[in-house]
C-alpha cells in the first residue's frame, strides 16, 4: 500500500490515548505494509488488535535503533513499504526514529509523514497560553542542578515552553519552576490527555504547584507542562534611540555606534544601524 508505487517508510502517528483518535489513512497504511517497526511491540500490539490490523511488527527503541535501521533499509531496497510508530503520538518527538529516518533518506527512499495525535500539541490548543510561537524543549534533566540550570537558561524566552515530565519527577521540577520564573508566571499542567482523566489545568506556577501538592492524582499519568513566555521588552522610542546615535556617532564609526547603542537600549541592531546611516546622510 502506498501514495507512491515505491517503497516508502511511512511516519504515522497514533493514538495518545483514545483509540479513537487515529485516521484512517494511518489505519490503510498499517494493514498494508509489509512490517511495523513500534517502540514497544507489545504496547503496540493492543491498538493494531482493537482496529484489526495483524501486519508484523518488530521493536525499535533507544538500545536497537541503530542495527534495527539497518535491517529496515535492507527491507525497503528490497520493494517493502515500512512504518514507523511509537507507544503514543508522533514519532521522534522525544521517541525513538530520527537514525532511521536519516538512514533512509540517505539512501533516497521516500519518507511520508501521516500526521495525527501529538500530546505537545493537544497541549497548547487547550491551554490558554498564547499558541502563536513556542518552544518544545523535551524532558528536562532528572537531577535538580541540571535541571534548574535548564531552566535558568529559558528565563528570558518569550516563547510559550513545553516539557514532557514524568509524575515521579512533577512536583519537583514545578518547584524548580517557580524558584526560576516566580510565582506569578502562569503555567499549565496538561495530564492523562484524551483519557478517561484528562486534567488540563492553567493557573500562576505557585498556585499550580500548591494544586498538584495537595492532590495526588496529578502526580499520576502522562504529563505536560507549558510555561507561558517572558513578557517581551518594549522598543526603545525612535526619538530616544536617535539621541544616542547622535551621540554616539560624534566618536564612533556607524557600525560600532549601531553596536553600542543596542548594547543601552531595547533595539535591534540592523534597526540601529539603519538609524544610524539615516543620520549620517542628513
Amino acid at each position: 500500500m502506498s501514495d507512491n508505487e515505491t517503497a516508502t517508510l511511512y511516519i504515522v502517528a497514533t493514538p495518545i490515548g483514545n483509540l479513537s483518535d487515529i485516521s484512517q489513512r494511518a489505519i490503510d497504511i498499517l494493514q498494508h505494509v509489509a512490517v511495523i517497526a513500534a517502540e514497544d511491540t507489545r504496547h503496540s500490539g493492543h491498538l493494531l488488535q482493537h482496529h484489526l490490523i495483524s501486519t508484523p511488527t518488530v521493536s525499535l527503541h533507544e538500545h536497537n535503533e541503530q542495527q534495527r535501521s539497518e535491517t529496515l533499509l535492507l527491507r525497503l531496497q528490497q520493494g517493502e513499504s515500512v512504518a514507523l510508530i511509537s507507544d503514543a503520538g508522533t514519532p521522534l518527538i522525544s521517541d525513538p526514529g530520527y537514525r532511521l529516518v536519516s538512514l533512509i533518506r540517505e539512501h533516497n527512499i521516500p519518507v511520508v509523514p501521516v500526521p495525527g495525535s501529538c500530546a505537545l500539541i493537544a497541549a497548547l490548543s487547550a491551554s490558554g497560553l498564547p499558541s502563536d510561537s513556542f518552544a518544545f524543549e523535551g524532558f528536562l534533566p532528572a537531577k535538580q542542578g541540571a535541571r534548574q540550570q535548564a531552566l535558568q537558561n529559558l528565563i528570558a524566552e518569550t516563547r510559550t515552553l513545553i516539557f514532557y515530565e514524568s509524575p515521579r519527577r512533577l512536583q519537583a521540577s514545578l518547584q524548580d519552576m517557580v524558584t526560576v520564573f516566580g510565582e506569578e508566571r502562569r503555567g499549565c499542567l496538561a495530564r492523562e490527555l484524551t483519557k478517561l482523566h484528562e486534567t488540563i489545568m492553567t493557573k500562576p506556577l505557585a498556585e499550580l504547584l500548591d494544586w498538584v501538592t495537595n492532590d495526588s492524582n496529578q502526580q499520576r499519568g502522562e504529563c505536560v507542562v507549558l510555561i507561558q513566555g517572558a513578557a517581551k521588552q518594549q522598543e526603545s522610542d525612535e526619538a530616544e534611540i536617535n539621541r544616542v546615535l547622535t551621540v554616539l556617532l560624534k566618536e564612533l564609526p556607524t557600525k560600532r555606534a549601531a553596536v553600542v547603542a543596542t548594547s543601552l537600549l531595547s533595539v535591534s541592531k540592523n534597526k540601529a544601524y539603519d538609524m544610524a546611516l539615516k543620520l549620517q546622510q542628513k
